[in-house]
């Protein structure tokens, strides 16, 4: 029986989950610890107290994918599980803020064209003077936005549709500036730390006003096509057939807002990207002016990727900029952007802490978060010893991380595409994480990378 039909028929059977052993290439050699893996890693899927809907992991070892394993279901029929679809390698997900280390690619080989200066006042390049009311003579730069000290805050929104010029949002006086509650009072731009999405829908915008192009289709040109990389930021541009690999995200809860109650025993509710009875519904019209809002494309979560395109993001990162012999990135660039830009040095320099995830952020470097191993906080792995440096996703049902450490060439990542259950109720036990993510890094970490158990 092939490996596709024995996917249906267990989705036939109505399992819970179904597992993809852990390759993404029949010509990959299979490691001896991924039927290990594999097993580990199916079985946190299925946890009947704690189930996942779905699953992609990525290991890469001394530069070199060695693991890549997919289980549960991109798509649950609320009918019947003969029509269920199984995660895949090809499985496109929104990868939620993982996109803005993507993100920052484009930036990055714009800078390298010398048409941006990371610590050029942005306003110069989107027309109009980007200042906090309460520090207007401080400017704001590329640099601060992408290290999140720019003193924009989420607190006044960062989504507008197209209708919405984002400068009637950051300027007073504007019709959706209000009371302003986008800038922080608290410090002036570059001397305070706070994990923010505005400020990339400010940088969407500043990409698209100095190229002419819409974010999502400059994203495609300038970094996705050169990468390698299936996905993209606009569902509705992919091809049909991609299309149709996207993951439906879910939980078991509505998605009304971050306080809709939890259902165990309910059903599994889609929370972004049910395609199943009606197709993407394009993000703009033919008449979006680039330039005007960057938002509406959502530079800081929207990104569809497979864990195979995040692979080749992380690969061409480890080896300075080159990817499969070709130069992306200048070798210097890849250093400045994974150089610590901002450490945690207490809270008069910034905001450790995201909600109730004591000490998550301990450094960043631009557009990427430095992993420093911190017990009870950013630390990886059980029992510590994997610093890194990547970005964490969590958006719509989409948990996910991405991390690696240059100097080991060791990486890892892994996507959830939804929880059965609230996983705050079950927090990490050795990090600010929830125990589901702590079991699904700690087994990549042992088994795919070598590492020593606790």
């Amino acid at each position: 029986m092939s490996r596709r039909r024995a996917l249906t028929t267990l989705s036939a059977l109505g399992l819970l989950a179904m597992t993809l052993p852990g390759t993404a290439n029949a010509a990959r050699r299979r490691e001896p610890f991924a039927d290990a893996l594999d097993a580990e890693l199916g079985a946190i899927v299925r946890d009947a107290g704690q189930p996942l809907a779905s699953l992609a992991t990525l290991a890469v070892r001394d530069g070199n994918v060695v693991y890549e394993g997919h289980f549960g279901r991109r798509f649950i029929d609320p009918t019947s599980r003969v029509r269920d679809r199984p995660a895949q390698p090809t499985t496109l997900y929104r990868i939620a803020s993982i996109s803005k280390l993507v993100t920052t690619l484009g930036v990055l080989r714009l800078v390298e064209q010398g048409r941006l200066d990371l610590d050029a006042d942005a306003g110069s390049y989107l027309g109009y003077a980007l200042r906090n009311p309460h520090f207007p003579g401080a400017p704001v730069t590329l640099r601060m936005m992408l290290c999140h000290t720019s003193s924009l805050r989420d607190d006044g929104g960062y989504y507008w549709d197209e209708r919405v010029d984002l400068r009637d949002v950051l300027l007073p006086g504007g019709t959706k500036h209000g009371q302003g509650a986008m800038w922080s009072s608290k410090a002036a731009p570059g001397a305070y730390f706070e994990y923010t999405n505005l400020s990339w829908g400010v940088i969407g915008t500043v990409l698209e006003k100095v190229t002419g192009e819409r974010f999502d289709r400059l994203m495609q040109r300038l970094v996705l096509e050169p990468l390698g990389m299936q996905g993209g930021f606009s569902p509705a541009d992919l091809p049909k057939e991609r299309q149709g690999r996207i993951a439906t995200l879910y939980r078991k809860r509505s998605n009304a807002d971050d306080n809709a109650p939890w259902y165990f025993d309910g059903p599994w509710i889609p929370q972004v990207d049910d395609y199943s009875t009606s197709d993407p519904v394009p993000r703009a019209s033919p008449g979006y002016v680039p330039g005007s809002n960057g938002t509406l494309f959502g530079p800081q979560g929207n990104l569809r990727a497979t864990a195979a395109d995040l692979g080749r993001v992380m690969r061409m990162l480890m080896a300075g900029g080159e990817l499969d012999g070709k130069r992306f990135l200048s070798a210097a660039r890849v250093d400045e952007m994974v150089s610590v830009q901002w450490r945690y040095a207490g809270p008069e320099n910034g905001l450790a802490d995201y909600g109730s995830a004591a000490r998550r952020f301990n450094a960043w470097g631009l557009g990427c978060q430095h992993f420093m191993d911190v017990q009870g906080g950013d630390r990886l792995v059980d029992g510590g010893g994997f610093t890194a440096v990547g970005h964490l996703g969590d958006a719509w049902g989409l948990i996910g991380t991405f991390a690696f450490n240059r100097e080991t060439k060791n990486g890892l990542l892994f996507l959830c595409g939804g929880t059965g259950f609230d996983p705050r109720t079950n927090p990490g036990i050795y990090s600010s994480y929830f125990r589901f993510e702590e079991r699904i890094l700690t087994a990549l970490y042992q088994r795919a990378l070598g590492g020593k158990p606790a």
